[in-house]
This record gives structure tokens, C-alpha cells and sequence, in this order.
């Protein structure tokens, strides 16, 4: 049996923290799924439809292990819908723990078959977060160093129209 494993996140955009953690994901089980929420209390900068092409533009070459896909409602409905036997979770800093120790321990609750697994990126990409790229971009910093070349001229034509 293929062991998959739900990636979930905003995505807004991606970047090379999320990139390194789905391959850290890739070392454990044998596909990933990487859920774009659709239903969030955040106000994405980007669509639904446009983080999801961003996804899989930057997942282009593990296509066959990785599938990009959006989701609302609850987590643990769509990952058992997808055949999922865990949900992947990036910690940053400690200050992510909090929040993802309640997140974790109600997906249990609601989920007792689902494992919550929590992975830390890489030291070059533990700094970065979406908000921050976006933040350095609108402020008409260098992005490239946290975001793939073709999500950076995303980002930036996504901010010259807004």
C-alpha cells in the first residue's frame, strides 16, 4: 500500500520553505498532496486557481509523486477523502508550535486514524514565510531567493495590478 501524506497550507504564494518541506515529506511517504485552502480566514493575495498553478509549476519535475489539489471544510474530511494516513506541518519557529499543537490535537479528535507529523525546513528557508515575500516585493525588494523564478514574476505582476 502507497503511504500518502496531506501537505496543507495557503500557499500565498509558495516558496522555497514549502518547497523544501514537501520534499522532506517525499523522504517519508510515497505521494504528497498539496492542499491549497480555499476556505480561510486569511485574504489571499492570489486565487485559489492561481495558487494552485503556482503549486504545480513549482512541482513540475515530481509530478508523479506530488499532486496539487484545492480544498475546503474540514481537513481531516478531505484527507480521508484522498486516502491520506497523515497531515504534514511546517514549524518554523517555536512560536508556530502553539498554534499547531491545538491544530493537531483537534484533527485528532475528529480524525483518530490521521497522524499529525510536524517537519522543520531547512536553516536557509526557517525565515521565510508568504506574508514576509509579499511584504518584500510590495516594498520592491529581491524576492528570488524565496521564491522560484517564475512564481517571483508572478508575484510581482500580481502586485503591479492590485
Amino acid at each position: 500500500m502507497a503511504h500518502c501524506a496531506i501537505y496543507p497550507g495557503t500557499f500565498d504564494p509558495i516558496t522555497f520553505g514549502h518547497i523544501d518541506l514537501a520534499q522532506r515529506a517525499l523522504r517519508l511517504f510515497d505521494r504528497l498532496i498539496v492542499a491549497i485552502g480555499t476556505d480561510s480566514a486569511k485574504q489571499p493575495t492570489f486565487t485559489v486557481e492561481e495558487r494552485v498553478r503556482m503549486a504545480q509549476l513549482s512541482f513540475a519535475d515530481l509530478d508523479d509523486k506530488i499532486e496539487v489539489a484545492p480544498f475546503d471544510g474540514l481537513l481531516v474530511d478531505f484527507a480521508r477523502t484522498m486516502g491520506a494516513q497523515a497531515i504534514i506541518r511546517g514549524l518554523r519557529a517555536v512560536s508556530d508550535f502553539e498554534y499547531e499543537f491545538q491544530l493537531a490535537t483537534m484533527n485528532r479528535q475528529l480524525a483518530p486514524d490521521l497522524e499529525s507529523i510536524f517537519l522543520t525546513p531547512a536553516k536557509e528557508y526557517a525565515f521565510i514565510s508568504s506574508s514576509l515575500v509579499k511584504e518584500v516585493a510590495m516594498l520592491g525588494g529581491d524576492v528570488a531567493h524565496f521564491v522560484p523564478k517564475k512564481i517571483e514574476q508572478m508575484l510581482i505582476l500580481k502586485l503591479r495590478q492590485a
